[in-house]
Protein backbone atom coordinates (compact mmCIF):
# COMPACT_ATOMS: atom_id res chain seq x y z
CA UNK A 1 0.00 0.00 0.00
CA UNK A 2 2.62 2.17 1.24
CA UNK A 3 4.71 1.64 -2.98
CA UNK A 4 1.52 2.44 -4.31
CA UNK A 5 1.16 5.64 -2.19
CA UNK A 6 4.89 6.57 -3.37
CA UNK A 7 4.69 5.46 -6.77
CA UNK A 8 1.26 7.81 -7.04
CA UNK A 9 3.29 10.87 -5.55
CA UNK A 10 6.13 10.56 -8.02
CA UNK A 11 3.64 10.63 -10.83
CA UNK A 12 1.69 13.56 -9.65
CA UNK A 13 5.01 15.28 -9.35
CA UNK A 14 6.24 14.50 -12.33
CA UNK A 15 3.31 15.52 -14.37
CA UNK A 16 3.06 18.53 -12.26
CA UNK A 17 6.49 19.82 -13.29
CA UNK A 18 5.98 18.89 -16.81
CA UNK A 19 2.57 21.46 -16.99
CA UNK A 20 4.55 23.87 -15.78
CA UNK A 21 7.29 23.07 -18.13
CA UNK A 22 10.20 21.84 -15.78
CA UNK A 23 11.22 18.62 -16.80
CA UNK A 24 12.49 15.80 -14.38
CA UNK A 25 16.62 15.90 -14.35
CA UNK A 26 16.62 12.69 -12.94
CA UNK A 27 14.22 11.28 -15.98
CA UNK A 28 16.88 12.98 -18.36
CA UNK A 29 19.77 11.32 -16.97
CA UNK A 30 18.53 8.04 -17.25
CA UNK A 31 17.43 8.34 -20.49
CA UNK A 32 21.03 9.84 -21.52
CA UNK A 33 22.65 6.84 -19.88
CA UNK A 34 20.29 3.91 -21.61
CA UNK A 35 19.63 5.62 -25.28
CA UNK A 36 23.05 7.67 -25.63
CA UNK A 37 25.75 6.20 -23.23
CA UNK A 38 28.01 7.92 -25.80
CA UNK A 39 27.02 11.22 -24.99
CA UNK A 40 27.80 13.25 -22.15
CA UNK A 41 25.38 14.40 -19.53
CA UNK A 42 24.59 18.05 -18.70
CA UNK A 43 24.86 18.81 -14.78
CA UNK A 44 21.76 19.77 -14.04
CA UNK A 45 22.53 23.83 -14.36
CA UNK A 46 23.39 23.32 -17.79
CA UNK A 47 20.44 21.21 -18.20
CA UNK A 48 17.73 23.47 -16.37
CA UNK A 49 19.28 26.43 -18.78
CA UNK A 50 18.31 24.74 -21.99
CA UNK A 51 14.63 23.64 -20.78
CA UNK A 52 14.12 27.13 -19.86
CA UNK A 53 15.85 28.25 -23.32
CA UNK A 54 13.71 25.77 -25.54
CA UNK A 55 10.96 26.91 -23.90
CA UNK A 56 10.82 30.64 -24.04
CA UNK A 57 13.50 31.14 -26.57
CA UNK A 58 17.03 32.44 -26.31
CA UNK A 59 18.30 34.84 -24.10
CA UNK A 60 14.75 34.63 -21.75
CA UNK A 61 13.12 36.57 -23.95
CA UNK A 62 9.43 35.70 -24.35
CA UNK A 63 8.30 35.06 -27.48
CA UNK A 64 4.72 36.38 -27.15
CA UNK A 65 3.13 38.88 -26.81
CA UNK A 66 1.48 38.88 -23.06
Amino acid sequence: MVNKMTQAMRQLSQSLRLMVGVPEYSTYVDHMKIAHPDRPVMSYEEFFRERQEARYGSKGRLNRCC
